[in-house]
């Protein structure tokens, strides 16, 4: 039998632009806490390896008391567990490729550093998690990107073949966990990361899925 393609996805600045959300419930955090707001531009460049080093990122030097990083680090998961999908929307033309690469029997499955359960509910109520076969979040297994593993546990968990399977993502970390896992990287550019495109190991750059259907079509 044919092996079938794998293709997995990182979810925010990828899948999704998830960042007026995350801004508004790191913007909430601050607020409420008496620290200074972030712009959607700085968001977008500490964002992507989950909401604790997110914060990390945020705090700096300013906020040394470790219990009130704590605090305010689950004010941040309340409220944007509430809040998840009110600005979210797919990049462009994710739903017209996710819709094609179903009809041809591709397999698909999300490894994201937000929490599973996050993950999981986003994808629902933005009616795209029906294109995947699994969804694993930076607490599913016991390691996260960039440890291969949470890859190829994926890939192995769908059915699929580590020698046919690509993933796309925005950042550094998912170059990253695609080159320990020896598959393609392909990059989304505008993701969320500090790093240029230069500095991000690729096979190839797309700006959002818009064809992107022709570039896949080399790997079936």
């Amino acid at each position: 039998m044919t092996q079938k393609l794998t293709i997995l996805f990182d979810l925010d600045g990828t899948l999704v632009d998830t960042a007026p959300d995350l801004m508004g419930a790191h913007n909430h955090v601050m607020k409420k806490f008496g620290y200074p707001q972030k712009s959607l531009g700085d968001i977008k460049h500490i964002a992507g390896r989950g909401a604790w080093i997110m914060m990390q990122r945020t705090f700096r030097d300013e906020i040394k008391d470790e219990k009130l990083k704590k605090e305010m680090v689950k004010e941040f998961i309340d409220y944007y567990a509430k809040n998840i999908d009110k600005g979210s929307k797919p990049i462009k033309g994710v739903v017209n490729f996710l819709e094609w690469a179903k009809s041809n029997q591709i397999l698909m499955g999300v490894c994201t550093n937000k929490q599973e359960k996050l993950a999981i509910d986003l994808l629902k109520k933005i009616n795209l998690s029906k294109y995947f076969e699994y969804i694993a979040g930076c607490d599913t297994f016991e390691f996260n990107k960039p440890d291969p593993r949470h890859l190829t546990n994926v890939i192995e968990i769908i059915g699929g073949s580590v020698n046919k399977s690509i993933m796309v993502g925005d950042s550094e970390v998912d170059s990253q966990s695609a080159q320990n896992a020896k598959i393609p990287f392909i990059l989304v550019e505008e993701g969320y990361t500090e790093k240029n495109i230069s500095e991000i190991p690729h096979k190839t750059c797309i700006k959002n899925f818009l064809n992107f259907q022709s570039f896949v079509k080399n790997y079936l």
